[in-house]
């Protein structure tokens, strides 16, 4: 019983073996489970593949939306710049327009046409019966008409000479108060000192707007940058400010004496076109009713006296307008001066992204993310227009004081003869803007100045984008070294 049971135990113990071998025999012959494993390295593949698209599309997803981000914030701190430029041809007009008011209200307030016109009307009432009883009927009745005419005018030149010396009591302190505390160019000068901060201050806040809107919430900041590799408001400013303007009384250049003298020949211009332009708009009655008296030509002589007075006694040297920072004439490079005065660039700097799987994965470059536009500050010329058949045209005035005029009746505007047909259009013709528009005036009475992005060439691009900024608290950027690349390098690499 014993002996069976071990036998048994043997023969148990030999099949199992035999079934191993048999097993082990057949292994490389058994394609059970393959599919498994080659799923697990398929799958381990995709994942890979996954992060390499996902890690690709972000960066190419991030690097669009910083370019965006870098056009509308170079964009926003260059219309900061003309705009500011525009303000200061403003307030160049506004200059001599104070100076064209101040001499039309001391002569308001003087009243000295009022004193010459009475003699004047005497000596009309005086004629007026030689006139009359002549046997020429037209003299006869001017006789009659010249008697009838002079009390109106009295009427007319007393009332006119009242109302204007009420106004110069109320306005004429005011003006004098501003020629005499140089109010207009000491808020040029501050305008022109706060241009720089106002223009990085625009384009960062721009930045940092776009920066929240990602989903990200990724951190943007933006520093404007001049062709001479310094940021706006950066240590040049002292030396040569961002805007291109020169103060013609306090600055100290090589042609200093040449700035002033344009300066005041500018001045006195407008300021007696706006005289000019005041007397008209005023003295409307007396130019076409009331000429017996000779008060508008009376008015017009004392009131350029009085501005020629303000220009050449008591302001030849100082309220004069600022101009703008031309050096055609004294070098040769003329691109370089308007590519070193009108053209900026502006830089948005981003952190390093992560990457979504870093121990596969990295960045090849070291540096933080820069993204980068040109623009450039200019006078557009005039551009073609429609011209339709009756075209509305400005009113005028008859008399009254600047600011009061009196409308002047104007006969309804024609409109646009209908179409011959059915459906047909409105004829229309081409033309250019009106040369009252100023386009071409490349100075600082031109209030057209405007800015535009351009394609980033200038040279000096590559020292901008490896200077490290440090302005309007815009630092701790690690920027690449690009000072290596040439001009065509950079135009290889560049997306612009």
């Amino acid at each position: 019983m014993a002996r069976r049971d071990r036998n048994n135990a043997v023969s148990s113990q030999a099949g199992a073996w035999e079934r191993v071998a048999r097993r082990a025999r057949g292994l490389h012959r058994d394609e059970g489970g393959s599919l498994s494993i080659v799923s697990v390295f398929a799958l381990m593949m995709l994942v890979l593949l996954l992060g390499m698209v996902m890690n690709s599309s972000r960066q190419v997803d991030q690097k669009v939306k910083l370019q965006n981000a870098a056009d509308s914030a170079t964009y926003a701190g260059g219309v900061v710049l003309s705009r500011n430029m525009n303000t200061l041809a403003f307030t160049n007009h506004l200059l001599a327009d104070v100076f064209a008011l101040t001499a039309y209200f001391r002569e308001a307030r003087d009243r000295s046409s009022e004193s010459l016109t009475p003699e004047i009307l005497n000596n009309w009432q005086r004629v007026a019966p030689a006139f009359q009883g002549s046997e020429f009927p037209p003299f006869d009745q001017l006789g009659y008409a010249i008697e009838e005419k002079v009390p109106g005018e009295r009427d007319m030149v007393f009332t006119f000479s009242e109302w204007s010396y009420a106004a110069a009591e109320m306005m004429l302190p005011v003006f004098e108060e501003i020629l005499a505390q140089r109010m207009i160019p000491e808020f040029q000068r501050a305008l022109t000192e706060a241009t720089p901060a106002l223009t990085q201050y625009a384009a960062d806040e721009v930045a940092r707007r776009h920066g929240q809107a990602w989903p990200l919430g990724t951190e943007l900041r933006a520093v404007i940058w001049r062709t001479n590799v310094d940021p706006v408001g950066g240590i040049s400013e002292t030396a040569r400010r961002t805007l291109p303007v020169v103060d013609p009384v306090m600055d100290v250049t090589l042609t200093q004496e040449q700035y002033m003298s344009t300066a005041r020949r500018q001045r006195d211009g407008l300021a007696h076109h706006y005289l000019r332009v005041w007397n008209d708009d005023t003295l409307q009655a007396f130019d076409e009713i009331g000429k017996m008296s000779q008060f508008s030509n009376l008015w017009r002589i004392f009131t350029c006296g009085q501005l020629t007075r303000l220009l050449e006694v008591e302001y030849p040297t100082t309220n004069l307008p600022f101009q703008i920072r031309d050096e055609r004439n004294n070098i040769s490079d003329v691109n370089g001066h308007l590519e070193g005065d009108f053209m900026f660039v502006g830089v948005v700097y981003r952190q390093q992204l992560p990457s979504l799987v870093p121990g596969v994965f990295r960045n090849p470059i070291g540096t933080d993310t820069q993204a980068y536009s040109q623009i450039m500050m200019f006078v557009p010329r005039r551009r073609l227009i429609k011209v339709y058949p009756g075209s509305p045209s400005s009113e005028g005035t008859l008399g009254g004081v600047p600011g009061e005029g009196i409308p002047r009746p104007v006969p309804p505007t024609p409109r646009p003869p209908p179409p011959s047909a059915p459906g047909e259009p409105v004829p229309w013709s081409i033309a250019y803007q009106s040369e009252g528009w100023h386009p071409h005036n490349w100075n600082l009475i031109n209030q057209n100045w405007t800015m535009q992005l351009v394609p980033a060439t200038t040279s000096v691009l590559p020292a901008i984008l490896s200077t490290p900024p440090d302005v309007n608290g815009v630092t701790g950027f690690e920027t690449p070294d690009l000072l290596s690349l040439t001009q065509d390098d950079l135009r290889w690499i560049s997306h612009h």
